[in-house]
């Protein structure tokens, strides 16, 4: 701040910066909430139902199967409900240990009625992998939108694998988001985290895609937790998104994060094979 108490223009880019990654965050918030409601409302009616159904009948076994159809409904939205929640909260910007794997498990919660809706199956393989240094409601936020373009990317269908693996030698955690899909061609690999670039006409009939902000952003909030983002894509074949995390140390202990602005950028790598 100058002597006049008023930003500098480093600061500026700084604060819209930062503002940039809250509003991207509450985009996703709210497509997610839109992506949640049908579902939600899919829980209540079953709820209902068997309530309605417990009432009519006295006797008991048809009672205890509401209760339990009620009981596997109600932990179904419990489910929802964290899982919104859990990228709604923690507005703080500090990095903290954080465990991938319920990361991605939350956001399988929020996805899986798309993913059936597409015939999308999914496959997790998970290896032991320690907590990463992170931001939660970010990543959460990266993962959910690789997600979202790999289902994109497979408009007949086809097969999601999520995979994490750890790297001990370079103490790094590696999320990998791979599609079946169409691939993308070489001459747009290049630019696909190009801010505004897109290689959709527009949104799709979930109201998701088509803005060229979406790997852009992910890869400002990569960038800011000193990840590194790999792209490998084979035409026809399929696409696979790797993120490397950091691993938590504990004399990294949960810190204020830098502004974007002020963190190296990793080197990108992306094969490409046709």
């Amino acid at each position: 701040m100058n002597q006049g108490g008023q930003l500098t223009s480093e600061q500026q880019i700084e604060a819209l910066q930062q503002q940039l990654v809250e509003a991207q965050r509450l985009a996703a918030l709210g497509e997610l909430v839109g992506t949640t409601t049908h579902e939600f409302n899919n829980v209540l009616m079953t709820i209902l139902n068997y309530a309605k159904l417990g009432l009519r009948h006295k006797d008991e076994p048809t009672r205890d199967k509401a209760l339990t159809k009620i009981l596997e409904a109600s932990q179904r939205a419990e489910k929802i409900t964290n899982s919104v929640l859990g990228l709604a909260r923690n507005r703080k910007q500090e990095f903290a240990p954080t465990k991938l794997a319920e990361i991605i498990d939350q956001s399988l919660v929020l996805l899986e009625r798309e993913m059936q809706k597409y015939r999308v199956a999914v496959r997790c393989e998970f290896a032991e992998v320690p907590p990463v240094r992170a931001i939660g409601n970010q990543i959460q936020q990266v993962l959910l939108n690789l997600m979202t373009n790999a289902r994109q990317a497979m408009p007949n269908g086809g097969e999601l694998l999520i995979r994490l693996t750890h790297d001990v030698a370079a103490e790094a955690v590696d999320l990998t988001v791979r599609d079946s899909g169409v691939g993308i061609p070489r001459e747009q690999l290049t630019k696909i985290f190009d801010r505004y670039y897109s290689t959709k006409d527009g949104p799709d009939e979930t109201g998701k895609g088509g803005t060229g902000v979406g790997l852009s952003a992910c890869k400002d909030i990569v960038d800011a937790h000193q990840g590194r983002f790999r792209v490998e894509s084979t035409v026809g074949k399929g696409t696979a998104f790797t993120v490397r995390l950091p691993v938590f140390k504990e004399q990294c202990s949960a810190t204020t994060a830098l502004p974007i602005s002020k963190l190296g950028v990793p080197v990108q790598t992306a094969k490409v094979t046709k």
